[in-house]
């Protein structure tokens, strides 16, 4: 592996970081939103998926 100068380092660190497109306030705020959203929503399903197996197990069991 070939050894740089930490001056060139930094250089090329700052070449590519400048090539970075970074979101928008907009794209940030939609994004946190969607995992918010989907998060609730497969929080509700395995809760209605949890509460189906419960209840069939305690009707087939016989523990009600």
């Amino acid at each position: 592996m070939a050894r740089t100068n930490p001056l060139q380092f930094m250089q090329q660190v700052r070449a590519e970081t400048s090539k970075v497109v970074w979101p928008t306030r907009r794209e940030t705020l939609i994004t946190t939103v969607m995992v918010f959203a989907l998060a609730t929503l497969t929080a509700i399903f395995f809760f209605l998926v949890d509460l189906l197996i419960r209840t069939s197990l305690s009707g087939l069991l016989g523990l009600f």
